[in-house]
């Protein structure tokens, strides 16, 4: 019989002058900023597709998903391709710094009754040298709260 996993490895990224975190096993592929093809008739948080080796890719832009300015200069930052339940999904960030090693025992829920953008894609927040990480749940990141659809399909 399999223990059940004690720690899990998250890579640890920046948007704005918060810090993230992503479990590294979810993540395909690190990646400086690729030429877009734009989307007709696509949200705002895309900022269109990639194609990484044939697979065509969407590419949203997590400084406008949590509400955040945008970069003026598009070929700075990161692209963290990620995979999703049925999908592949690029995001926009301004850096990946490290992979940390963190006890599951130490992840707490996130913060109860805080509301504001990016507080629902949460899925629970740690520490890690005096630093505190946002844990995402990239599954929810396509997905609109108001109509509880992807924006893919919009």
């Amino acid at each position: 019989m399999e223990e059940a996993p004690t720690h899990i490895e998250l890579a640890c990224l920046s948007i704005g002058n918060t810090q993230f975190a992503v479990d590294i096993m979810r993540i395909r592929e690190i990646l400086v900023p690729q030429v877009l093809s734009p989307l007709p008739c696509a949200s705002d948080l895309l900022e269109g597709v990639i194609n990484l080796r044939g697979a065509v890719i969407p590419v949203m832009n997590m400084r406008k998903r949590f509400g955040m300015p945008a970069r003026d200069d598009l070929s700075a930052g990161k692209l963290l391709v990620v995979s999703l339940v049925r999908q592949l999904l690029a995001i926009v960030v301004d850096d990946v710094m490290e992979v940390i090693s963190v006890q599951i025992s130490d992840i707490k829920p996130p913060l109860q009754n805080v509301t504001g953008v990016g507080m629902e894609f949460l899925i629970g927040v740690c520490m890690h040298r005096n630093s505190v990480y946002m844990i995402l749940d990239i599954d929810s990141l396509l997905h609109n709260q108001s109509h509880e659809k992807s924006f893919l399909f919009q």
